[in-house]
């Protein structure tokens, strides 16, 4: 058996969890550059706010209606998921992290189910203020649609059991098929041509036909409806073949030296990354453009592409191929919207091919690399490369930051 534990509204549920005035209160969180809409509070849906929309859009909705609007909060986002994490782990005897609000349970051996899920919900919500629900089932799949199930019951106590194939047929017979795990609308559009609208009318096609007709992984979608769990561990994810760190900057840039700090900042969160997954990457790829939606302004998009000689985890060494590629690309009198890089030809570290004539790395540049890493662990952004600027201009824009009451010592919730 397998246990979905879901966090609801979870961002909307962070930025509520330090300020009791808002409980209650329709809650809305922004996108990067506060651009669209990406989390809503039930309050917020009910009152119409649109998942995606364009913030200015519903501007005049949000305060009509004393809507709160945040800019997301990724490092606290981050931490009340770890710590939902943690709190999950000393539950049930294994933990698959599926996504920063998402974690399945491996439950074999355990009884009781219906009483375990409800525990799930009172220690989450105690340790960490947070709301969950649960859904229990044969399968990731099923698990899956038993927590859809449980958040749409308004009325129970959070959790959803399918152990037996009534309940399972009971609740597949409700769900269109669009809605199952993996399946999504364009497949869903094609099955639903066939006469399939339902989870319960995939359960019951025969699966040798649909692996023939769809893919082999719609047939695996079928025998976990049908209660075969076939769907291995999600926190196994294939290595990354590229890494993109890429954003908006939060007001024009027109000056290289901008730039420069911008795509400094990008190749070090990029080189972050990589080290995280314990890989190593020789070619790099820098990409600037202006608006394409901006009248009236001459437009301008270019991309370079440079080699090392070996692969390398030493931000420095890959800032400084940054700065030459940027430099062969740069066109002044422009207004620039955007900047990124792309880490390519990854491979695990210390498997890479050395260069016969190169000083072989004493282990220095991995030690000091190691160590920035686990000082930035402990809190974002304290020692940074000076190529990235000490006040950038170009940082991305959000107006309306919550404070860091998890991550940043002087913004502690204070109790008066």
């Amino acid at each position: 058996m397998f246990a979905l534990v879901d966090c609801n509204h979870f961002y909307a549920a962070c930025e509520r969890l330090f300020r009791p005035d808002l409980h209650g209160r329709a809650i809305v969180v922004l996108s990067n550059n506060d651009g669209c809409v990406v989390a809503r509070s039930p309050e917020a849906k009910a009152l119409g706010v649109g998942m995606g929309v364009p913030a200015f859009k519903v501007q005049s909705l949000c305060r009509r209606h004393d809507v709160t609007v945040f800019s997301s909060n990724y490092a606290l986002y981050a931490d009340m998921s770890s710590r939902v994490v943690q709190t999950l782990a000393a539950l049930a005897p294994a933990v698959e992290v599926y996504s920063i609000d998402e974690c399945f349970l491996d439950l074999a051996g355990m009884n009781r189910l219906d009483a375990f899920g409800e525990r799930v919900c009172r220690r989450v919500r105690q340790w960490t203020g947070l709301p969950v629900c649960v859904g229990i089932a044969p399968t990731r799949t099923l698990a899956k649609l038993a927590n859809h199930v449980a958040k749409q019951d308004s009325g129970g106590a959070g959790v959803r059991l399918l152990d037996t194939p009534m309940r399972r047929q009971a609740v597949l017979a409700q769900m269109p098929v669009e809605s199952i795990w993996g399946v999504g609308q364009r497949l869903g559009a094609r099955l639903r041509e066939q006469g399939t609208e339902t989870a319960l009318d995939l359960a019951q096609a025969e699966p040798g036909m649909m692996r023939r007709r769809y893919s082999v992984v719609l047939a695996r979608t079928i025998a976990e409806l049908n209660g075969e769990s076939c769907l291995g561990p999600q926190d196994l994810p294939a290595a990354r073949r590229q890494i993109v760190s890429s954003r908006s900057f939060g007001q024009r840039v027109t000056g290289q030296a901008r730039m420069q700090e911008a795509v400094s900042a990008y190749t070090a969160r990029a080189m972050e990354r990589l080290r995280a997954g314990g890989q190593c990457a020789r070619v790099l790829t820098v990409l600037i453009h202006t608006s394409p939606f901006a009248q009236g302004e001459p437009g301008y998009s270019n991309a370079a592409t440079g080699a090392l000689v070996r692969p390398t985890q030493d931000t420095r060494v890959m800032s400084g191929l940054a700065g030459r590629l940027l430099a062969s690309i740069w066109r002044d009198g422009y207004r620039y919207v955007k900047a990124g890089v792309v880490l390519g030809e990854l491979q695990a570290a210390g498997r890479g091919q050395e260069d016969l004539f190169a000083d072989a790395d004493s282990g220095q540049q991995t030690a000091l690399m190691a160590t920035l890493d686990k000082i930035n662990k402990r809190a974002t952004g304290q020692v940074w490369f000076a190529g990235q600027g000490v006040n950038p201009a170009w940082a991305m824009k959000r107006g309306r930051l919550s404070p860091g009451y998890t991550t940043r010592w002087a913004d502690l919730p204070a109790v008066h």
